[in-house]
């Protein structure tokens, strides 16, 4: 594990979007760059679709 730095703006944003999503901040975190990973990877596919496969892949692992 590491630790990020992020500016100060984007955890007041991490912070207000954790409460909206009950995560914790640093689930937030991890959330949008898993997303944010699979966007790039993936240029073709959209919010929904990458959410889609990501529960289909999760519940295959189950």
């Amino acid at each position: 594990m590491g630790i990020v730095k992020v500016s100060d703006e984007l955890h007041d944003e991490l912070r207000h979007a954790s409460g909206v999503m009950q995560r914790s901040i640093n689930a937030q975190a991890e959330f949008w760059l898993k997303i944010g990973r699979l966007a790039e990877l993936n240029q073709d596919k959209t919010f929904a679709e990458l959410i889609r496969t990501e529960l289909t892949r999760g519940s295959r692992d189950e």
